[in-house]
């Protein structure tokens, strides 16, 4: 967000988290996307006053989890309600909540204590305008793993009525299983940040007011604590180092061997290295103490 004499202006860039390159940066094509000159005359003589970073659940209705489980049941976002297409889910979501509130009154008064008690959430969801609204859209987004320009034309299709038409189309891999090995693909060199239009990660993310306990352990989980060296570096280049929108994940020199390092304390809750690690092996979890971004301005 940047604040320009009495406005507020808030750009926000969004990267398909499918994309092949392991050397893309999503951050670092937000600092190229402000360099654009129609970007750069809105931003020009403001002020950078905040910073924030997020996955979008984009799956869509077709990559909707079970939506109860004993004893609680799954709404909004952590649902995956978004529209993706608008990438609106904020009525959605609210929504969702409203349908879950009916669901546990309902339940209450029938004084169930065990079990799976919210089943009757599905069905109200599934006759509600959300389930109406997720289905218009749900071939909008898996057409684009065909290609920019196929996505493109099916989403116009879709947008004009197509639909209507029974099939749903499938997602074709997980995003992480999209990626090239490093030596397929070109090298992309980012600019260095100006300090006035663009910036490094690390003063950005001291804007999004991040905190955790100093001595809590570390939320962000590694499966195997081999792998980020012995595979994801020389096969994919360390793509942790430009995925990650908040510089959690380095990889450091120390005493002539190579050491993968995670700066739990910069995490912004994002969840992007739990999505787009190639070998899986990093696991987001719930930090103690319940630390994270603090978005004042948001």
């Amino acid at each position: 967000i940047y604040h320009w004499m009495d406005n507020l202006i808030s750009i926000g860039f969004v990267t398909a988290l499918d994309y092949q390159n392991p050397y893309l940066s999503p951050y670092e094509e937000m600092q190229r996307f402000k360099t654009h000159p129609e970007i750069k005359q809105l931003l020009e003589g403001g002020k950078r006053i905040s910073y924030g970073a997020r996955a979008l659940v984009e799956g869509g209705l077709q990559s909707l989890p079970k939506l109860t489980f004993p004893g609680g049941l799954l709404v909004g976002d952590a649902a995956g309600f978004l529209n993706v297409a608008k990438i609106k889910g904020n009525h959605t979501a609210m929504k969702s909540g409203m349908l879950a509130a009916d669901t546990l009154i309902s339940r209450l008064d029938n004084k169930t204590k065990y079990g799976e008690q919210f089943t009757k959430y599905e069905e109200r969801f599934k006759k509600s305008w959300v389930y109406k609204e997720l289905y218009k859209v749900r071939n909008i987004r898996p057409a684009f793993q065909k290609g920019l320009w196929m996505g493109l034309a099916n989403a116009v299709f879709q947008t004009l009525g197509g639909w209507r038409l029974p099939y749903t189309l499938q997602h074709a891999h997980p995003d992480h299983a999209a990626l090239k090995p490093a030596g397929e693909v070109e090298k992309i060199d980012y600019p260095k940040p100006d300090g006035i239009l663009t910036f490094d990660r690390l003063t950005s993310v001291q804007l999004s007011n991040t905190y955790h306990e100093e001595n809590q352990p570390s939320h962000l989980k590694i499966k195997d604590a081999s792998v980020p060296v012995a595979v994801n570096l020389p096969q994919y280049a360390g793509p942790s180092q430009r995925y990650c929108p908040a510089a959690v994940y380095e990889f450091v020199e120390e005493a002539g061997a190579t050491k993968f390092v995670i700066n739990a304390q910069n995490c912004v809750h994002c969840k992007t290295c739990d999505i787009k690690d190639p070998s899986q092996n990093i696991v987001w979890t719930v930090p103690q103490g319940g630390g994270g971004p603090n978005y004042t301005s948001m």
